[in-house]
């Protein structure tokens, strides 16, 4: 089976109105809807996972703390993270999501290989970690077979706000990003490379990328122009 991947670059782009997006696009999308990837960046905001316990979040200050239907418990995002949002139906892919969750460490995992580092998975703990330290972070929700939210990569960011929160849940867990092995990489440059592996990693099949930029075409009535 082959089939098309769109790929949008969104920019920098408020939490709330693109995880309306997502979640409008997950309700609407039809049997046949191409699988979509966004890539874009978040201004500084906390998330709080569907089962997120409040109490690992020690300090917000100003950031704003939302609420929101994925999986896993607080994480950070802010400028210089790369997100990924992969808007997939997984029962075309006949793909369980301990499967998905699993692809999409691998194709980290190989893409920080491919820039020189050594990552690895952590039991019980999704994500992807060097030397202990964690540099990815995953968070899914599944409905009706397909999947939307999905990956972080920490690139040359402020890293100063994980520690308001306990990051994924865990007490004193440590982050570290791209810049501290000396890889001073273009959001961009980044975002390119790590595509490759993820569709490697996702499709067996042959796939077309379907470049956009914005989501106006796709939920005009939904997002803000």
């Amino acid at each position: 089976m082959s089939g098309s991947v769109i790929f949008r670059r969104l920019g920098l782009c408020d939490y709330e109105t693109t995880f309306q997006a997502m979640s409008d696009f997950t309700s609407e999308r039809l049997e046949h809807s191409d699988d979509e990837i966004w890539s874009l960046q978040h201004p500084s905001v906390y998330t709080l996972g569907l089962a997120g316990k409040k109490e690992h979040i020690l300090n917000a200050g100003q950031i704003p703390v939302i609420n929101t239907d994925r999986g896993g418990q607080v994480t950070y995002h802010g400028p210089g993270q790369i997100v990924l949002y992969l808007l997939l139906d997984l029962r075309r892919r006949k793909m369980g999501i301990k499967d998905f969750v699993n692809h999409l460490e691998q194709a980290l995992i190989d893409y920080l290989k491919h820039l020189g580092l050594s990552a690895s998975r952590q039991p019980g703990a999704p994500g992807v970690y060097i030397e202990d330290k964690k540099i990815a972070a995953l968070g899914i929700r599944v409905r009706k077979g397909c999947c939307y939210h999905g990956l972080s990569l920490n690139v040359d960011m402020d890293v100063e706000p994980f520690t308001g929160i306990n990051p994924c849940g865990y007490p004193n867990l440590q982050v570290t990003q791209l810049v501290d092995f000396g890889l001073k990489l273009a959001t961009d440059e980044v975002v390119d490379g790590l595509l490759k592996f993820l569709l490697s990693n996702i499709y067996a099949e042959p796939y077309n990328v379907i470049n956009k930029q914005g989501l106006e075409d796709l939920l005009p009535n939904h997002v803000a122009a």
